[in-house]
């Protein structure tokens, strides 16, 4: 039997966030119910009635899970390979249906988002969204100040010029030296790609940071399950 529940509460219970914000998220114009704007107070029918928020439908009630891998290299990030490469779903031994949000090529090692929830995976990956990703790069080729000064400023590829990185040198020996970039877009081989067009050869790459998590006391290889804190953190991420 169906039943009608305040629009605010579906949401929450669908993991958009809080009450609060829900609410918010409403007064924005942002949802709609059947094709139809909603409007605070609007009830629906859970069974029966389409919900979407910026035009993606909410799922079903089920349980969010939500897990931070520490990836190894030689994996690749999806959830079935036809060529039969090792896939990261081989590390992950859960009885939910969970998917990775975003990509790690198969040599980059790091952080890694698991869940279910089909929402929050849509806004951490959407290009406004803007949530950085820190790596750390073993190089090899001779990091000049420009080559440095166009990390920094943006670097031209294909698709365009990338906006402005975060990079911090953290060790040089000779043309042998260590980085730490912040990005927050998601363009394909990104990392590798800015460094290549600065004359650097990537040796290793290793993403420590997305958002408000990372990697520490996670053993490569391991995963592990959100903490409420960290999930309220990724939930409260402002677009």
């Amino acid at each position: 039997m169906s039943s009608q529940e305040r629009l605010q509460k579906v949401m929450a219970a669908a993991g958009i966030g809080s009450r609060r914000k829900c609410e918010a998220i409403i007064e924005a114009g942002r949802v709609k119910v059947n094709g139809v704007r909603a409007t605070l107070g609007d009830r629906v029918d859970t069974e029966r009635d389409q919900v979407t928020v910026d035009g993606i439908l909410l799922e079903p009630e089920v349980e969010k899970r939500y897990l931070l891998l520490n990836k190894p290299a030689g994996y690749i990030t999806t959830l079935k390979d036809t060529r039969g490469r090792r896939t990261v779903m081989e590390l992950i031994h859960e009885k939910e249906r969970l998917f990775p949000v975003g990509r790690l090529d198969r040599d980059t090692r790091g952080l890694l988002l698991l869940t279910n929830d089909g929402y929050l995976a849509h806004r951490l990956m959407h290009p406004s969204h803007g949530i950085e990703k820190t790596y750390v790069v073993k190089t090899v080729g001779a990091l000049s100040p420009r080559g440095l000064a166009m990390l920094r400023k943006g670097v031209s590829l294909e698709e365009g010029t990338t906006a402005p990185a975060k990079v911090r040198v953290l060790e040089r020996k000779g043309e042998r030296c260590v980085l730490e970039l912040t990005i927050h877009e998601g363009k394909k081989r990104q990392v590798r790609r800015m460094c290549a067009a600065v004359g650097l050869e990537v040796e290793d790459l290793l993403r420590t940071r997305m958002g408000p998590l990372n990697l520490r006391g996670l053993e490569e290889g391991r995963y592990r399950a959100l903490d409420a804190v960290e999930i309220n953190r990724l939930l409260e991420v402002e677009e």
